[in-house]
């Protein structure tokens, strides 16, 4: 009751939120009045103009540009979930808060350095990239709210003001707790985010920084070990999650990080025509300081056969990552050159344990530590339509020898019509948890700094993107020791041990992977059909990269204003499909995916029902998520291995905007 208790309170004080004169088309124009002289004085519009939701900016870390968006598209839609971001290319866990699949997989690598690991730790781990920055004319608040699977909720609330129109600030929290339909499978997440960004009055400097700290905190149960008797069954008995089996109900993983960022600049040297304000020319130098510290940890109350022998009773394992990275750059601009940047890099790290393990057959250090320098390079130049970027980065020193080049070429015929093409390639050690890795797990013990080597990756991409013909993007890419994880054919299992071998390997061959996606919305009066399809091929000696060949998501849904254009409603039908494969399967002691090629998986539909509305700022969604669970081939619906996906359940929620 307490649910639909808040649904009628937004319902009742949306008049209230954000604007004092609604206007009369609440899905185009979503112009605000400014309303005190407060206000003006903290560098909104002059009196009699009007604040607009292009005056509410946020900035990416690369610096690009939009603004605040709160219309009802099937954009929105599709991004209403946990990670708050398109989900067509992942799979998620019968609960929320925990790992997701891979669907489709893009190898480009961001950075020039090893992460930690735990790679199904990460989907909801806000990295670097990932962190937006504001400017905005009044105080923004941002508020989501969706309800979960049994006595948790998820809530992330982020609030955005300033002090000046040079100085603005934000402050977000988002927090989740979900019990789940299945015996001991708790999520729990909290991130916290502060950010700065200050220009001062002549523009020469520039500061942006944030802090973040995040932990994502799951309750392993190891799946389900008689799937084909319980879950699989048509035994109604067992329609009830809770009364099936799960393999253990003592063990947890946990994933913790904390994060200082700065990025500040000044221009030592402007130029400007007489006539104009238009830069013309610029130099300025930089500086950009990354601190972050980061742990994954496994616990267990009593060893388990499932991962083989233990070295002690209890399991906790643990991996630590420290990293501090200073970058100092120089910038020229120049209107007719473009902006070109040269920039050196220092990067420190400490990946370690508490414990040196002494063997009979080895001896496992317990750090892997250094100091990296790099050299790198970016330019960016517009001519007419014509868009070119590129960036390089270049190790000089350390034991992490790699580099990375980005370049990419576009071309605007007009607001309609544009086309890309871009390369990459690079050169990279794996994750730290391939290189070393230590456990109360015997098995789970080793030490590749001298064995493994740096993946290459290269790769050659297309898009073309029209509001008339759809979107369209092919990616080639080739990759050379390719890293995976696997259970090792040399060690012997015996009943009950699955996961007993479980190791990281490299591909000695190349492994060839092709992407095509396509995506077109036809609208016919209030209806429309959004359609996205993804086609992949992979050619490999092994089978060491597993992903269906073909993904498919289609949505028929019905736009219309109602209740005299108070209220914008969609309502309609999505499908998702994905063909049959040899899904990865999950292990919950490394916090990662690894390759198995005897089960396959996938090849069900899974259908979602939605109800949403828009009230001038606040979108609420209403969802009946695989409604079709219960009908057709049932119980057969995974996530990975041992995992199912999730039931039929009805879920709804709000996005709420306030402006002052």
């Amino acid at each position: 009751m307490r649910y639909f208790f808040l649904l009628f309170l937004v319902l009742s004080c949306t008049a209230l939120s954000a604007q004092d004169n609604p206007p009369p088309d609440l899905q185009k124009s979503d112009t605000l009045k400014r309303k005190s002289k407060k206000a003006r004085d903290k560098g909104a519009p002059p009196e009699g103009a009007e604040i607009t939701i292009a005056d509410y900016k946020i900035i990416s870390f690369a610096r690009d540009t939009t603004f605040l968006d709160t219309t009802l598209t099937i954009q929105k839609e599709y991004k209403y979930n946990y990670l708050r971001k398109d989900d067509f290319e992942l799979m998620p866990f019968a609960n929320i808060g925990q790992p997701y699949n891979k669907l489709g997989v893009d190898l480009d690598r961001l950075n020039l350095y090893p992460k930690l690991g735990a790679k199904a730790k990460h989907a909801n781990y806000w990295e670097l990239e990932d962190i937006d920055y504001y400017n905005v004319a009044t105080p923004l608040s941002d508020l989501m709210f969706k309800t979960t699977f049994e006595q948790g909720q998820m809530l992330d609330a982020k609030l955005a003001f300033n002090t000046s129109r040079r100085l603005n600030f934000s402050i977000g929290y988002k927090s989740l707790r979900s019990l789940g339909k299945y015996r001991f499978n708790q999520g729990e997440s909290g991130n916290f985010t502060t950010t700065t960004n200050y220009v001062t009055k002549n523009g020469r400097y520039q500061l942006r920084a944030h802090i973040a700290a995040q932990d994502v905190k799951t309750e392993e149960n190891g799946g389900l070990p008689l799937k084909e008797l319980q879950f699989e069954s048509a035994d109604p008995e067992f329609n009830d999650r809770v009364k099936l089996d799960i393999r253990f109900a003592d063990a947890q993983n946990k994933l913790l990080g904390k994060r200082y960022f700065l990025d500040h600049k000044y221009k030592l040297i402007r130029t400007r025509k007489d006539s104009s304000r238009i830069e013309k020319t610029s130099l300025a130098i930089g500086h950009q300081f990354n601190y972050e510290t980061k742990f994954y940890q496994y616990t267990q109350a009593a060893q388990n056969t499932y991962f083989g022998e233990g070295l002690l009773g209890a399991i906790d394992d643990r991996m630590n990552l420290k990293t501090m990275y200073n970058q100092l750059s120089a910038d020229f601009y120049n209107a007719t050159l473009g902006s070109l940047q040269g920039n050196i890099s220092l990067y420190n790290y400490n990946y370690f344990t508490n414990s040196l393990l002494i063997t009979e057959d080895q001896t496992i250090t317990n750090q892997l530590e250094g100091q990296e320098v790099a050299l790198g390079a970016t330019y960016r130049k517009q001519i007419k339509g014509f868009l070119l970027k590129g960036s390089v980065k270049y190790n000089l020193s350390g034991t992490l020898t790699g580099n990375i080049l980005d370049a990419s070429a576009s071309y605007s015929f007009n607001d309609k019509h544009k086309v890309k093409a871009a390369i990459h390639s690079s050169s990279r050690m794996p994750d730290f948890n391939f290189l070393l890795y230590q456990s109360d797990y015997v098995n789970y013990n080793w030490q590749n700094t001298n064995t493994f080597e740096n993946e290459r990756v290269n790769a050659l991409n297309f898009d073309f993107q029209s509001k008339v013909w759809g979107n369209l993007s092919a990616k080639f890419t080739t990759t050379d020791n390719y890293a995976y994880f696997s259970s090792d054919p040399s060690i012997t299992l015996v009943e009950g041990s699955e996961q007993a071998s479980i190791k990281p390997f490299q591909e000695t061959n190349s492994v060839n992977y092709l992407k095509l996606k396509y995506s077109k919305e036809i609208k016919v009066g209030g209806f429309a059909l959004s359609n996205t399809v993804m086609y992949q091929d992979v050619q490999q000696t092994n089978k060491v990269l597993n992903v269906p060949q073909l993904v498919t998501r289609n949505t028929l849904y019905f736009s219309s204003h109602v209740f005299k254009k108070a209220m914008f409603l969609q309502t309609g039908v999505t499908l998702k499909y994905f063909t049959s494969y040899t899904m990865d399967a999950y292990n919950p002691v490394l916090g990662e995916f690894y390759i198995q090629n005897t089960e396959e998986l996938g090849g069900f539909p899974m259908l979602d029902f939605f109800i949403n509305a828009k009230v001038q700022q606040t979108r609420i969604f209403l969802k009946a998520e695989h409604f079709n669970s219960s009908f057709g081939d049932t119980n057969s619906f995974y996530a990975a291995p041992n995992y199912p996906y999730r039931d039929f359940v009805i879920r709804f929620g709000l996005v709420w905007n306030f402006f002052s």
